[in-house]
Parts: structure tokens; C-alpha cells; sequence
């Protein structure tokens, strides 16, 4: 099979590092890439964002299937548009990704199939949403949201009335984030533990990967602003089978089934962001791909072949079983950029990349990342992704932070606490 990959980040480099171990891979294309996937596939300088010239590589180069990483391309329609070419896309149609694209979209759907979520109203008045604000959450915590995609900068935990009311001017008067902002999202705060579950659909069936616990927070201590994942670490020891049954049982399936109804069935990665109160899953919202970080932590276990399970899905033809991930614990750590998620600075030198990829159950995957002159520089804000493998969670721990040691670049920084509070 001839393989396009959509995208440039860790997330992408682990499914081409993936991908590439399929025996079906013949060719592997990869739009834009980065120094990292340059090593395992033919990258092209085509934006992710750009549909047409995608369509028509694909074509050209007779592409089997398009893989397609970030959000923004699925929920502006490539799906779509490579389905008109005759083309199999692994990744949901533009109403399909709505579920991540509108937040109130996504509520909707929930309320529809009661699928455990907070309480919630939605708003395109900034003085209704102002009045109800005060009348609900004079004092309580609340969740404002904005409705568009907003690459992870669109939700507000509202510790009390005056942050929720700032929030709301930022959005809907200031119009801080855009469009995503004309339409927003009120809901309870919800208090208990969170969680990533991932799982392949062809529209039909779900297949759920481990549960995956992120960090959004770019200091220790859950501390500074949000960013896009500072790292993550599977398995969950407090996400118990039953668990993950329920929330597959409540939320997951009947969404799935929902969607199939409204004639728009979802196929690719549906990826539920969980909160667990007293012991029960409720849903903070749904992203319409493979998350990243998570994504890094997830290919190194997964023994299944992706590249064929990844078709199947694309085609609505997912056989019934369960994925195989192989028993054992994975700990990705984040090396960023100083000054992200704000500003940074870019072309700088990463040393120490060799020695660290010597490091015993490591792997390393690139994510803003460029080679010039043999050197590789950053140019993003994420740019490396660590990742340590081992047969306890402090082991595999133990081996990401050993491997984080060897590399240096300028103003590189990371969270010491990845994976911390478990052991």
C-alpha cells in the first residue's frame, strides 16, 4: 500500500515510525514531516490545511490511503474531499469531526444519547450568557468554553464569577479567539480525575486503546498556562476494566451510534476526554483524531498492524475483537521551547540526540523539528517527545528522563513530574 500521512508533529512521527513496520507499506508520504519522519518516509512541502494540493499528490501518486493527523484539515473537510477523489481516508467527514470542531455540536449529541456529561447551556448573547452566569455560578466554579476549534486555547475553568465573566468578554466581545468564540459553552466544573481513551471506529464498533493520562499544564505541579500535552504515561492504575467498559457502554458506542443515524457515520479515531467523579465517567469533550502526546506513548505497545487496521477503518470494515497492546508501561516526556506555549525562538541547535537515542527501552519522536546542514534545529514549540518503555510505570519513568538528560538545545525545558504522583 502507498501511504499519505497528514501532519508534522511527535503525534505524526509516531505513526509513521508505526506505519513504516507494516509489511503492507510500500511507500510512506508524509505532508509536511519533520526531521524525525524524514528518516522513515518522503516528506513533501504541502500544508495540512491545503485540500486541494493534498487531493491532488494523493492522486498523482496513487495513494491507497491518507492518514491524517491534526484536527483543522478534518474539520475543514479533507475527508470529504479525498472520498469524492476515490480515495480512503482514515479520519472522520467535516459534519463527522463537528464533534470536536462545535463543542456545543458535541453536547448536543451527548444530551441526545445521555451520555454522561456536565450540565451546560449554550449562548451567542454575551449579556444572556452574562445573566445566566450570575443567576447559575454566582458562586461556584463553572467551564466556559468556545464553540470553534481553538487549537487547545478555547477552555476557561472559572474558579469564580469574575473569571467566567472575563472569559465571556474575552470571547464574545473582545473576540480574543476568532469566529470559535461567537458561540459559547457554559457547563459545571466537574472535580475528580481525568483521562484520555482512544479508540479506532469504522462507524460501527469501537476498538479502545489503553486509557492515557496527559498533562495539559506546562510547570511542575500542574502550574502555568495550558499548552498542547507536556507528556503522559499508560497504564492507569485507578482506571479499573469496569471502568473503561462503562464509559464505552455510556458515552463512546452510543455517540458512535448517534452519528451512524444522523447519516454521518464516524471513522477514524474518536478520542474521549474523560472525567472520572465518584467513580463514574463523564465527558469533557471528544477530539476527532489521535491525541498528542498521547499518540507517542500508544504506538510503542500497540502490536497490532496499524497501517492495516487503520484501512479497515477508513473503509467501515473493523473485524470484532479487541486491539493487542503489549503488557508493559510507556512514559513520554515533552522537551519544549523557551517561552512556550507563548512566544520562542526558533532555529536553534538540538545536541545530544545521538547519545540519547543509545539509551537502553527509549525512543525519541520529533515534532518541531527541521534538518539544515546536517544539523537538526528546532522551529517549533513542542519539539521533542522522550519516551521511556518498562515493565513498571517507575521504570519506564526512570528510562524517558535518563534519555531527556543527553539532549540540550537553548531555553529547552520539560516537566520533571511526568508519570510523578503515580509511584
Amino acid at each position: 500500500m502507498r501511504v499519505l500521512l497528514v501532519g508534522g508533529g511527535g503525534r505524526e512521527h509516531a505513526l509513521a515510525w508505526k506505519l513504516r513496520q507494516s509489511p503492507h507499506c510500500h511507500a510512506l508520504y508524509a505532508a509536511p514531516g519533520n526531521a524525525g519522519i524524514a528518516q522513515i518516509a518522503e516528506c513533501v512541502p504541502i500544508n495540512p490545511k491545503a485540500i486541494p494540493e493534498l487531493v491532488q499528490f494523493a492522486r498523482q501518486h496513487a495513494i491507497d490511503l491518507v492518514v491524517v493527523g491534526p484536527e483543522s484539515p478534518l474539520i475543514a473537510g479533507l475527508a470529504d474531499a479525498l472520498q469524492e477523489a476515490g480515495i480512503p481516508c482514515f479520519g472522520p467527514t467535516r459534519a463527522a469531526a463537528q464533534l470536536e470542531g462545535s463543542k456545543a455540536f458535541a453536547k448536543q449529541v451527548m444530551a441526545q444519547v445521555n451520555a454522561p456529561t456536565a450540565p451546560f447551556a449554550v449562548f451567542e448573547d454575551a449579556d444572556a450568557a452574562r445573566a445566566y452566569l450570575r443567576e447559575r455560578f454566582a458562586t461556584q466554579p463553572c467551564v466556559v468554553k468556545a464553540d470553534g476549534e481553538a487549537l487547545g486555547k478555547g477552555v476557561f475553568v472559572c474558579d469564580t464569577l469574575g473569571d467566567a465573566l472575563d472569559a465571556v468578554e474575552f470571547l464574545m466581545e473582545h473576540e480574543g479567539l476568532g469566529a470559535a468564540g461567537k458561540h459559547i459553552v457554559i457547563e459545571d466544573r466537574l472535580q475528580g480525575r481525568e483521562l484520555s481513551l482512544l479508540c479506532l471506529t469504522d462507524g460501527e464498533r469501537a476498538l479502545p486503546m489503553p486509557p492515557v493520562r496527559d498533562y495539559k499544564r506546562a510547570l511542575d505541579g500542574n502550574r502555568g498556562p495550558n499548552t498542547g500535552g507536556m507528556g503522559c504515561y499508560t497504564p492507569l492504575p485507578d482506571a479499573t476494566p469496569a471502568l473503561i467498559e462503562t464509559a464505552l457502554q455510556t458515552i463512546v458506542s452510543p455517540v458512535i451510534q448517534a452519528m451512524a443515524q444522523r447519516g454521518t457515520p464516524y471513522r477514524g479515531v474518536l478520542y474521549a476526554g474523560l472525567m472520572v467523579q465518584d467513580e463514574q465517567p463523564y465527558t469533557l469533550e471528544f477530539n476527532c483524531r489521535f491525541g498528542d502526546p498521547e499518540t507517542q506513548a500508544l504506538m510503542p505497545l500497540l502490536q497490532d498492524d496499524l497501517l492495516t487496521l487503520a484501512y479497515r477503518a477508513a473503509t467501515g470494515a473493523l473485524e470484532d475483537g479487541s486491539l493487542v497492546f503489549e503488557a508493559r508501561a510507556a512514559v513520554c516526556v515533552v522537551l519544549a521551547s523557551g517561552g512556550y506555549p507563548g512566544e520562542y525562538r526558533a532555529g536553534l541547535p538540538i545536541e545530544g540526540l545521538d547519545a540519547a537515542a543509545q539509551t537502553p527501552n527509549t525512543l525519541i519522536f520529533h515534532a518541531g523539528t527541521r534538518a539544515e546542514n546536517g544539523r537538526i534545529l528546532t522551529s517549533g514549540g513542542r519539539v521533542l517527545n522522550i519516551v521511556g518503555l518498562g515493565d513498571t510505570l517507575e521504570t519506564a519513568r526512570q528510562n524517558a528522563y535518563r534519555a531527556v538528560e543527553q539532549i540540550h538545545f537553548e531555553g529547552m525545558h520539560y516537566r520533571r513530574d511526568i508519570g510523578e504522583s503515580v509511584l
